[in-house]
């Protein structure tokens, strides 16, 4: 329940943009004010997603399932953290999210190579970092 968030892993057709995009609107509605708050989310998802997504790929022998979407859930959060809540930085984060995440270019391939759950896990987180960075370089260019 904890890997595949619920069953959204199960989704019929990308099931990684539809954990990607629930886990967007979760955060637009019930993330805490504070940043710190939100960043301990984060690691606290981000290290219970190691440990389920790893005995999830243990138990299904396979090193990646396409059902572990918690990746995704703690990637897209760490887009979010600590930036305003608003619907064009929901948008923006989401798209960032997801062109790396998908794209997987370095150092997101080689962090996918690691075993187990921190290979499931640290390519997203990755690709979170990523896009967290480049929106708070947009916004701080745009003065906000």
């Amino acid at each position: 329940m904890i890997a595949t968030v619920g069953g959204l892993g199960y989704a019929p057709i990308a099931s990684g943009t539809v954990a990607s995009a629930a886990a967007a609107a979760l955060w637009y509605a019930f993330a805490p004010a504070d940043p710190a708050a939100q960043w301990l989310i984060c690691a606290v998802t981000t290290l219970v997603g190691i440990w389920a997504s790893g005995v999830t790929a243990k138990r299904a022998n396979d090193h990646d399932p396409k059902v572990v979407v918690i990746d995704e859930v703690a990637g897209m959060w760490i887009t979010l953290a600590g930036l305003p809540k608003t619907l064009p930085i929901l948008i923006a984060a989401f798209a960032l999210f997801r062109l790396f995440d998908i794209g997987k270019w370095p150092p997101m391939r080689q962090l996918e190579r690691l075993h187990g759950g921190l290979g499931i896990m640290l390519d997203d987180v990755a690709a979170g970092l990523i896009g967290r960075l480049l929106l708070a370089l947009g916004l701080a260019w745009l003065g906000r």
